[in-house]
């Protein structure tokens, strides 16, 4: 199409979007919703990258006085001409996200929180020299601008939110609307560095001054990753509403769906590419709703529109170090093992979940940890609970790149530990020893996650245990690995020249469905060697002391043959 908008790749800021005319997903129809099941206090809990800084900055467009109503022209709000008489621009608001509130220490975060809430409140200059305002509410807003993390200015802090709504109340003689963005950020990056339990008494302070029992409120909007638990952080907070992705309410307003994916990519003259970017992105299942991804989505057809050879990539999984996956799988006993494999494998698993927890709680038991990956975005639900269970599926083949991307990690991590028997391993291999052979590989096949998905083409599953075993063999520094290399009448799948310079191995790899069939297959992978000859590699670079092994893998187990020429 020509003309094409541009899309807002990073982009979360509503008024920006609309006034540069970037391609914008209408989700308007939040508001309407807002006010169909209003509480005093809303929490969104959803993944990151959902759009819900973007959700929040248009609510600060539509809420705030003095806001451009045009932004809302030809979106679905506009349509409703009373409640936009009634609320559209006819509120202070007060917009803090606490995404940038981190560091390596308590008071690194706090600082940062602080110079957060200063920022907002140079916003409403016009409180310094207001009229409506008393002397002694004047000197409040001068301490709010000169706040400073210092023991005697805590109680500033901690009331600093309440006490600039409160002077807003006042300015404008109508209650303020507070919009609070990645509420537990703070909290997550204080669980990580070791300061979680003071990080949790300063939000509790911070927020609870502002959300309870605050005359000057109207209302307030949060949004979070996780659901942490009323008690540590919401402690006495009445009306307060959990909106969190098993919620039928607001399930189309955070992610894309089917229809809107199908429009955008129309948009573009994309049509064809609508299965991939379903099979990637898509999956997700929120209230009733099945939603993708929007950071996915709009990441790769921005890309593919001006490369239609582009194929789909994990955005997604790019933006975060994914260490909740990380820690599942270090804290993976055999039989959650087990449970990860049918995961990959595209099968669902039965789990009752705890959606209310404290960071504390998360590492306490793997059961958590499922919960955690479910809240997050990691898996998602198939069909509605059962009695409090869970039937939970990975959403897409972009998270499923995630755990296969960690399993490979802690694969690598596990076998290079145990240095013993790896070095007893390469004297097996180097000497022919296929029984020691067969033993190694069975028993870290055996305590292994497998990521052979049963869904997968055999060349896959092949590929699968070949980039296993090249792994295994390049941990030796004094060998040369190659992998695929041309030699007689084909391909090899993987030459090794041994430190011995004489010497050198041929190995073939086969994959077969039964157990039965190991020996047949590992001898026709030998045959296969002498056959097309790939031992003329090592003899072109004068390697007369050769050995050749056909190995062939059944799920977890192998057989090895072996002979030297």
């Amino acid at each position: 199409m020509e003309n094409r908008l541009k899309l807002p790749v990073g982009i979360e800021n509503f008024e920006e979007i609309r006034r540069n005319q970037y391609y914008y997903i209408d989700k308007t129809k939040l508001i309407e919703q807002l006010f169909d099941s209003l509480g005093k206090v809303s929490l969104f809990t959803r993944p990151r990258r959902f759009g819900k800084t973007l959700n929040m900055s248009m609510l600060k467009s539509f809420f705030e006085i003095g806001t451009d109503s045009s932004l809302f022209d030809g979106l679905y709000i506009s349509k409703n001409q009373d409640l936009c008489k009634q609320h559209l621009g006819q509120y202070p608001v007060i917009f803090l996200s606490l995404k940038g509130v981190e560091g390596l220490s308590f008071s690194e975060a706090r600082r940062r929180c602080i110079q957060l809430i200063k920022r907002e409140a140079e916003r409403f200059y016009v409180l310094k020299d207001s009229q409506r305002l008393l002397d002694i509410d004047k000197k409040k807003y001068r301490e709010l601008l000169e706040m400073k993390d210092q023991p005697e200015e805590v109680d500033i802090i901690i009331s600093s939110i309440k006490t600039l709504s409160d002077l807003l109340y006042k300015q404008y003689g109508k209650k303020v609307v507070i919009l609070i963005d990645e509420y537990d950020v703070p909290l997550d990056k204080a669980f990580q560095y070791g300061y979680y339990r003071e990080m949790v008494h300063f939000i509790r302070g911070l927020l609870g001054e502002v959300l309870k029992t605050n005359d000057s409120l109207a209302f307030a909007v949060l949004t979070g990753c996780l659901r942490v638990s009323k008690e540590s952080i919401f402690t006495g907070l009445n009306n307060f509403k959990i909106l969190s992705i098993t919620d039928t309410r607001f399930d189309e307003q955070f992610g894309f769906t089917d229809t809107e994916v199908r429009t955008l990519l129309s948009d573009y003259q994309m049509e064809d590419r609508f299965a991939e970017v379903k099979e990637w992105y898509d999956g997700y299942h929120f209230g009733n709703a099945d939603v993708y991804c929007p950071w996915d989505v709009v990441n790769f057809v921005d890309r593919a529109k001006d490369d239609r050879e582009a194929r789909p990539e994990a955005y997604w999984i790019n933006t975060s170090g994914n260490d909740l996956v990380k820690r599942f799988i270090d804290k993976a006993n055999k039989t959650t093992k087990s449970e990860i494999e049918r995961l990959i494998n595209g099968e669902a698993i039965e789990k009752e979940l705890r959606l209310e927890l404290t960071y504390e709680e998360i590492d306490q038991s793997i059961e958590n940890l499922w919960s955690v990956l479910f809240t997050t975005g990691y898996l998602t639900q198939t069909g509605r609970p059962k009695d409090g269970a869970y039937r939970l599926i990975i959403p897409n083949r972009e998270v499923r790149e995630v755990f296969r991307l960690q399993i490979n990690e802690w694969f690598k991590k596990s076998i290079f530990s145990n240095t013993e028997r790896l070095t007893a391993f390469w004297k097996a291999f180097e000497e022919g020893d296929t029984e020691g052979v067969e033993q190694y590989l069975n028993r870290i096949l055996s305590n292994s996650i497998s990521v052979f998905d049963t869904k997968a083409r055999k060349e896959e599953k092949e590929s699968s245990y070949h980039n296993l075993l090249v792994g295994i063999l390049t941990g030796n520094a004094d060998w040369l690995v190659k992998s695929n290399v041309e030699a007689g009448e084909g391909f090899a799948d993987i030459i090794v020249e041994t430190d011995d310079p004489d010497a050198g191995i041929v190995v073939e790899l086969k994959y077969t469905k039964n157990f039965d069939e190991l020996k047949a297959a590992s001898q026709k992978a030998l045959d296969q060697i002498r056959d097309r000859r790939y031992q003329e590699y090592l003899l072109n670079d004068d390697r007369k002391s050769i050995r050749l092994y056909g190995i062939a893998f059944c799920k977890k187990r192998c057989c090895a043959i072996s002979e030297k020429l």
